[in-house]
Parts: C-alpha cells; structure tokens; sequence
C-alpha cells in the first residue's frame, strides 16, 4: 500500500536533522518492547509509557506509522463496505499516539469534519499535531490532540477506532475500555474499530472484543460475515490479514532491511450500531491458483469455514477468484 503524499512529506519532516543511527538505536529498543510485551504492574498499567523520549516517538514515527496507517486503513475500507450509508462526521482515536488512524481515517472517509486523539503521552501528540500540519484533509490539521489515558469517560463520535492498543493493558482494563468505547459511539449508526496485531494473542484480544460489541448490540460488520462463534479452532488456528507497506530509504536503514517492502499482519473487528450489509464471506488465506483452478478458503455467514474451488469453467467468478485477496469479501457483490 502507497502512503499518500502528504503523510510521506509528513514523516520526512519528521525525522529531519536525527541521526539514523539514533533512530535505529531506538527502534531496536522499541521492537524487542512490543515482541516481548508489557511489564504490567497488579493495577493493569504500563510500567511506563512505551515512547520516553523525543528521539523514541521519532523513531515510532517513521518505523510504525507507515505499518499501522495500513493495517488501520484496510480494516476502515472494509468498514465501508459494510456499511455504505455510513457518513461520519466525528471520529475520536483512543490511544492514538501520533494519528495513523485518523490518517487513514480522512483517507476513506471524506465527510470527517471533527477529529480527536487521545493518548497519555505528550511527545506523541505534540508530534502528531507536527505531522497534521502537512496533511491536505482540513478535518486533519484542525484535529485535537488531548493528553489522557484510557480510564475515564470518552467523548461520543461517530467513529471511534483503538489500534494496538489493548495489549498495553490489563485483561479487566481491556473489558472496560472497549465498553467505553461502545458508549462514546452510541449514536445510531456509530462505529467502533480495533485493531490488533495478527498474531494468535492479538486475536484472542480481537475475539474478546468482539463478544463485547456485540453483548452491547454492535453489529459485527468486518471482517466476519456473521455474529456467531469465530468457527476457526482456538489454539490452532486464528483470524488474520496482510497488508503490504512500501518501505522507504530511510524506512530500510532504520529497520536495517533490505526488501522494499514489509507485511504488516492484524486482526481487526469493525462493529456498528445499527444495520450493516455483512460480506457473505471473507477470504482467510492467500487464495491458491494454479490453472484454470483457484482455491479459496472461506468463512461464510453460516459460521463456518470452507474451502471453495472455482473453476475457469465458472467464467466471471473465475475471473474474481483470479483477483481476490486475502480478506476480501467473497464472492463479490453478494452481501446481505
């Protein structure tokens, strides 16, 4: 996926005048951080905050932000398609640091006209409201950038969204920031969106939420085509997706990388109050071809996963199962 220009002006500006050996040091710091995960006291909370210091939210900037405006920009794009109709107007980002998803965000949604960011860490939203200087939606660069945790109430919005957030917290404080997130989008219509990394905890933070939502009367409108039991064997198996980042010069030299390009892998629920036109079913793997023959492996609105081989005697399905991908809807078009 291409970073809009503005955002990739954005991060050039960003980083200006830092050492890449200074950002590399810290993202080294940063990575092994998030692979081990969080020190968490008998409360729940962080230790400490993850970003402690200028150079370190420089560093989160130009090494996560590509990877999470992506990952946050497709589960939205589905979002969309589940509910067409859906024209917000408020969007508050819980844990937001530096804004990659109201980035992404004013990407598919151009009737956002308010937006606000919540996070503890001041150097993160100092640096977010920086990056929304060059950005080209006025709802962008008008944004409010609030330094506060998660506890306490939130304001309501049309469309509330967490990415890799949970993980930071406590199992009970996952619970009930993601109640209070279903709160502050109580208006029929509103949504919610979370966003986790695609590995099987991550997941099982996603599945949890899930319940919540839907405990709350969400309707689950992505990625699952159904509100029933995930069918997919717990310990196993999970729900994931891909999405692929374009990686920049200084992108390659901060990770020490040599491809072009990373996958940046997550698990998502996207929920709504009110109606939604879920897919018939997504596609859960990298569809299989080889000629005249695809295979898909799919998660229908019956609750259930199948495996389905289209054939190119099937002509225009064949032709779509040539161009599906992972996590798209499947077969096109046919939604409730």
């Amino acid at each position: 996926m291409e970073q809009p220009s503005d955002l990739r002006g954005a991060l050039d500006a960003a980083v200006a005048g830092i050492a890449v050996r200074d950002l590399a040091a810290a993202v080294l710091r940063l990575v092994g951080q998030y692979r081990q995960g969080f020190d968490l006291r008998a409360g729940g909370e962080p230790s400490e905050p993850i970003l402690r210091s200028s150079v370190d939210v420089a560093a989160y900037t130009a090494y996560r932000m590509p990877a999470t405006f992506a990952a946050v920009r497709s589960a939205l794009t589905q979002l969309a398609a589940a509910s067409p109709a859906s024209r917000p107007r408020t969007h508050l980002d819980i844990g937001g640091g530096t804004g990659a998803a109201v980035w992404a965000a004013t990407q598919v949604f151009d009737s956002l006209t308010s937006v606000t960011v919540l996070d503890q860490v001041a150097e993160a939203l100092a640096m977010g409201g920086r990056l929304a200087r060059h950005a080209i939606s006025p709802a962008l660069r008008t944004a409010t950038w609030r330094q506060a945790g998660v506890a306490g109430d939130f304001p309501e919005a049309d469309l509330v969204t967490m990415s890799y957030v949970l993980g930071e917290l406590s199992e009970p404080d996952q619970r009930d920031v993601v109640r209070r997130a279903a709160v502050a989008g109580s208006a029929e219509g509103a949504a919610v969106v979370i966003v986790e990394p695609g590995t099987p905890a991550g997941y099982q933070r996603v599945l949890a939420a899930r319940a919540t939502l839907i405990e709350l009367g969400l309707s689950v409108a992505a990625p699952c085509p159904h509100q029933r039991t995930c069918p997919l064997p717990a310990g196993r198996d999970w729900c994931h997706f891909a999405v692929r980042v374009n990686r920049s010069s200084l992108h390659r030299q901060i990770k020490q990388a040599e491809l072009g390009y990373e996958d940046e892998k997550f698990s998502y629920i996207a929920a709504v109050r009110g109606p939604v036109r879920a897919a018939a079913g997504r596609v859960l793997r990298h569809p299989q071809s080889r000629k005249g023959l695809v295979t898909l492996e799919v998660c229908g609105r019956d609750g259930d996963t199948a495996r389905q081989l289209v054939s190119k005697r099937q002509g225009e399905l064949y032709r779509a199962a040539r161009d599906a991908g992972w996590g798209d809807a499947w077969p096109p078009g046919d939604v409730t």
